[in-house]
This record gives structure tokens, C-alpha cells and sequence, in this order.
């Protein structure tokens, strides 16, 4: 059935008000929000609703005079009032078989939305039900929703007639992405944010099939201050994350500042550039903001994890059990809880309660791949991180996880594709670059190997990994003078950032060093090499001995060699002291670089 003549002025007006993307009006934009957090509700869309009704919280409260109006109700609306307001009062009750049956026959266009969402959700919920009830979390559910292809079928005649507004055209997405048809997914959410662009659901749904910049730039979208909003997510997700703090920057600007939606993507952005301390403070403010808040709480027990804060951890793992037990965040907090506390199979026990929550959330699924690669179940894991793929082809941890566990299996060929596909996604990630290093390595592709290494160090290696690795490359290929470079500037780096030295490379690099000095006669620089060796259990007696060689050659009246270059000296101010500063002259490392 075609709007009712009304209807369409009412769309039109919400579209036409959306338009530019301009925060000048924050009055207006707040109108816009409340008016279609209630549309939202009205049709079943509870975290649209949800989503504007709490961006429209942060801005200013309206006067009675400036309150949007009640929507206009139709001939049509007028006819389907009362099956309408029955079958709603059933959906909210999760009674979707009975809500569709009372709407059948429907004109308007609440209605019929109602009618064939109840009928989809009818589809999920009997999916879900079977998936629980005959599967294990692992086991690859060929369970499939059997309303999807009626749907796609009648939403597809509708569009064809131009009959489907904006949320019509947000479902029929949905089907379609279903049926795993994204490029025409991809044009019909399109279609549907130009239609009704102050529907954030559509928005969120194109976030979730766009993999790339690239991809990005060939979407028509509406020029509207909604775009922002999505702009700022996309980045987030695709790791451009310096894009995206600065838009969720210009957003807080424009007059956003208390929105806790805002606040939480910040912290996440933060969380994914593994700038901990400073998500960690951004968390800390949102839950003094929004206690009772369970979004994001799994990505900050993540940070709190990593921290290896277990008072924190188990504070918030007690926290939101009491708020809600049963929701997919509260699991994955517990199971990061027992994770920290090494009790691997009860943390997996919950990762996979998370799973039967909502088999589609793909924290859960990496999260309980690493606790199976703990418990060195690799089949498990392999099979978690597939899932985790599967939900979202841009989750990193995960293709760095199948890395991970095809090395255990010593499969390098293998590895060297999931960690590929890790650096694409984080490509100034040092971890995953050491990783492919490593893999080069095995298969003895070591020119490919020192690149990796060499750019690890270069994009600011986070486990300082990555000159020892280029080191003892050098050392295999009897590069000497190169592999004494990256053991000096290895050596400087680890005392200038003032770090506890528990580094075993550390031992490593003096032994080497003192070795080095020797063989080129530099008997000042050898000893002090040799000296630093004592101090480490694994090196004092080679230390010891190098000392003593070094004492007789000089008693035998063996003189200190002046040949080698000066940028191989060991910085003087380590032979002084403990803790070298950083105003030692950077060694020259161009040679070095593959």
C-alpha cells in the first residue's frame, strides 16, 4: 500500500529536516531525535530508539512550545489502530507468530513493518532456540532462518513498486544481508539512510559490511549531520582511528559533550590504538557518568586484563552480575575475571554462556579462542577464531589468532596467511609484524624477514622484540657490525624508557657486545660488556671468563685497537652507570635497513 498522502509529507519533513550536515540548530536536531526515538519504538526498534533517545539526552531539555507534535495519523493508521496496538502489546512480549497473525492484512506502514519484522524475529528467535538446543558453541550451526526467503520475496516486490519507506527498506537490507547478498544489502541501506537518514539502525548496518576505505568512497550518501556520526563509527572500525578521534572531537565541539555514546566510542578508539592508560581514565569517568551502564564493559575489562588489575577486575566482573547476570558483556567480564586468574576452563565456560546469549557477538568468539590456545586445545580454537571471521572479517585478534595457533601446530605457510591478513587490518601494528618476521624465518625468507623486522622497530615496537630478532639475523648471516648496531640501539632503548631490566635479551645483547669489542681489540669497551654480564645469572661465568682473557692480553702489553669506527663504541655512559640517557648520539642505522 503506498503512504497515506500525510504519511509521506511527515517522511519527507523528517528527511528534508536531516539534511546538511550542520550542528548550527542543535535545537532542531534535538526535536529530530526525540521524534524519531518515538517512531523507532513504535515499530520495535528498541536500540535505535535507544540511540536516540540518549544522543537527545545530551543536548539541552526543549520547552513545552518547541516539543515535536505527535505524529499525523493516516486514513490507513486510522483503520489498523487497533490490530496494531494489539499485536504491539504481543511483540513487546516476544510473541512474534501471534503479532504477525494479528496484522495480517495490514495497510499502513507501522503495520506492515510490524508484520514482517515480527515475522523475521519469529525466524531468528526459532534459529537461535535450535542452535542452542542441538549444537555445542563450536560446532558450525547449519541452522538457518526459514522465513528469510518469503521475506526477501515480498519486501522485494514492495521495493520494486516503490512501496517500502525508510524503515521498510532497513529491513529488507536486513533479509538480505542475511541471505549473505551484501552488495545488495550494501545498495538498499543505502537507499534507506537517504530515505530516513535519522535512522541510526541502517547507518550501523552499513558499518557492518564496508571492509575498507576504499569502499567507502564509492557509497552516494545523504549529506546529513547523521553522516558524522557515521563517519566517526566506520573509522573506529576500520582502524583509521586518528580520522576518527578527531570527528568524535568536532562532534563534542558542535555541542555533544555529555553524550555518553560519544564518550564510550572515544574509550574504544583508544582501547584500539592500545593507548591503555588513557581508555582506562575514559571508562573510569563513563561509569561515574552511567553506573549502571553494560555496553563496552567488555572492552574495559579487556584494558583492566591486560593491566593485569585484578582487584579492578574482579570489582566490575561482581558489579554488573549484580545489574544483569545474563547479559553477553557481564559473561565476558567474568570470563576475562577467571582468564586472569588462570582458571582457563571456567573462563571458556563462560565465554561460551556469552555465545549462547548471542552466537553473533564476536568478542566472545576470540576471547574464547585464546582460552582454548591456553589450554592448548588448538581444533577449539581453530574453530573459535573461524567463527570470529565469520562475523566480522575486519576482527585483527582473530586472524592473529589462527597465526598463532597454526605456529603451534608448525604449519609457517599457514601462519604467514593469517598474519597477513592481521597486518592489513593493523598495519602499524608492531606484534603482528614481528609475527610475519618470525614466519619469514621459519621459511627462510630472511631478506623478507629483516624488512619486517626492521619496520616493527620502525612503527614503535611495543615488545621491544624487534631489533634483538634483526640482531641475530645479522648474527646468522655473519653481519657482525650490523647486528652490534641493533644490539647498542636495543640496549639504549630498554634503559631510556627507564624500564625494570627483565629482559633476557638484555644478557644477550652484553654478551655479544663483549664478544664483539673483543674480537675488534676494543678492550675498554669489552670489559664493560663483560662486566654488565656478570650481573645476569645466564652470562657471569662467560662474563667472568671474558674479563680474565681481557686482563691477560693487557698484562701481556696487547694495546686497544683504533681501526673500527666510532659509532660501535658502547656509549660511554653505560660503562659509568646503570641508566644511560638519552643524550647519546643515535647511532647511524642506515646500513642496516634491508
Amino acid at each position: 500500500a503506498v503512504i497515506g498522502r500525510t504519511g509521506a509529507m511527515a517522511a519527507a519533513a523528517m528527511v528534508a529536516a536531516a539534511g546538511g550536515g550542520d550542528f548550527s540548530d542543535l535545537r532542531e536536531i534535538k526535536k529530530q531525535l526525540l521524534s524519531v526515538a518515538e517512531r523507532s519504538r513504535e515499530r520495535g526498534l528498541q536500540h535505535s530508539g535507544k540511540w536516540a533517545a540518549e544522543l537527545a539526552f545530551a543536548l539541552e531539555p526543549l520547552p513545552l512550545s518547541e516539543l515535536p507534535p505527535p505524529p499525523v495519523l493516516t486514513e490507513e493508521d486510522a483503520r489498523d489502530l487497533d490490530a496494531y496496538t494489539l499485536a504491539k502489546s504481543y511483540f513487546d512480549l516476544k510473541e512474534y507468530d501471534r503479532a504477525a497473525y494479528f496484522l495480517q492484512g495490514c495497510k499502513s506502514q507501522k503495520a506492515y513493518f510490524l508484520y514482517m519484522y515480527s515475522r523475521y524475529l519469529s525466524g531468528e528467535k526459532k534459529k537461535d532456540d535450535e542452535t542452542v538446543d542441538s549444537l555445542g558453541p563450536l560446532e558450525k550451526g547449519q541452522v538457518k532462518n526459514e522465513a528469510l526467503r518469503e521475506l526477501r520475496v515480498e519486501l522485494s516486490k514492495k521495493h520494486k513498486a516503490q512501496e517500502l519507506d525508510g524503515f521498510g527498506l532497513y529491513l529488507y537490507g536486513v533479509v538480505l544481508r542475511k541471505l549473505d547478498l551484501v552488495k545488495e544489502a550494501i545498495d538498499v541501506f543505502v537507499e534507506a539512510a537517504h530515505a530516513l537518514p535519522l535512522h541510526w539502525g541502517a547507518w550501523l548496518e552499513l558499518c557492518n559490511l564496508i571492509t575498507d576505505k576504499e569502499m567507502l568512497k564509492f557509497l552516494s550518501l545523504p549529506d546529513t549531520w547523521m553522516k558524522e556520526f557515521f563517519l566517526a563509527h566506520i573509522y573506529t572500525e576500520l582502524q583509521l582511528i586518528e580520522e576518527a578521534l578527531q570527528k568524535y572531537q568536532s562532534l563534542i565541539d558542535a555541542g555533544f559533550s555529555k553524550s555518553t555514546y560519544i564518550i564510550s566510542q572515544i574509550a574504544v578508539a583508544y582501547h584500539n590504538i592500545r593507548d591503555i592508560d588513557k581508555a582506562l581514565s575514559i571508562f573510569n569517568e563513563l561509569r561515574k557518568q552511567d553506573p549502571y551502564r553494560i555496553e563496552n564493559m567488555d572492552t574495559f575489562s579487556n584494558l583492566l586484563y591486560v593491566r593485569s588489575m585484578k582487584p579492578e577486575l574482579s570489582y566490575l566482573a561482581h558489579n554488573l552480575c549484580e545489574i544483569d547476570k545474563y547479559r553477553v558483556e557481564t559473561c565476558c567480564v567474568i570470563g576475562n575475571y577467571y582468564s586472569l586468574r588462570s582458571q582457563h576452563e571456567k573462563a571458556a565456560l563462560y565465554f561460551q554462556r556469552a555465545l549462547k546469549l548471542n552466537p553473533r557477538y564476536l568478542g566472545a568468539w576470540t576471547l574464547m579462542g585464546h582460552e582454548y590456545m591456553e589450554m592448548k586445545n588448538t581444533s577449539a580454537a581453530i574453530q573459535a577464531y573461524r567463527h570470529a571471521i565469520e562475523v566480522n572479517k575486519r576482527d585483527y585478534r582473530a586472524w592473529y589468532g589462527l597465526g598463532q595457533t597454526y605456529e603451534i601446530l608448525k604449519m609457517p605457510f599457514y601462519c604467514l596467511y593469517y598474519y597477513r591478513r592481521a597486518h592489513q587490518l593493523r598495519p602499524n601494528d608492531s606484534r603482528m609484524l614481528v609475527a610475519l618476521g618470525e614466519c619469514y624465518e621459519k621459511l627462510n625468507q630472511l631478506v623478507e624477514a629483516k624488512k619486517c623486522y626492521w619496520r616493527a622497530y620502525a612503527v614503535g615496537d611495543v615488545e621491544k622484540m624487534a631489533l634483538v630478532k634483526l640482531a641475530k639475523l645479522h648474527e646468522q648471516l655473519n653481519e657482525s657490525e650490523q647486528a652490534a648496531q641493533c644490539y647498542i640501539k636495543y640496549i639504549q632503548d630498554i634503559y631510556s624508557c627507564g624500564e625494570v631490566v627483565e629482559h633476557l635479551e638484555v644478557s644477550t645483547a652484553f654478551r655479544y657486545l663483549a664478544q664483539y669489542y673483543f674480537k675488534c681489540k676494543l678492550w675498554d669497551e669489552a670489559s664493560a660488556c663483560a662486566q654488565k654480564c656478570c650481573a645476569f645469572n645466564d652470562t657471569r661465568e662467560e662474563g667472568k671468563a671474558l674479563l680474565r682473557q681481557i686482563l691477560q692480553l693487557r698484562n701481556q702489553g696487547e694495546t686497544s685497537s683504533t681501526d673500527v669506527a666510532a659509532p660501535f663504541f658502547l656509549p660511554a655512559s653505560l660503562s659509568a652507570s646503570n641508566t644511560p640517557t638519552r643524550r647519546v648520539s643515535p647511532l647511524n642505522l642506515s646500513s642496516v635497513t634491508p
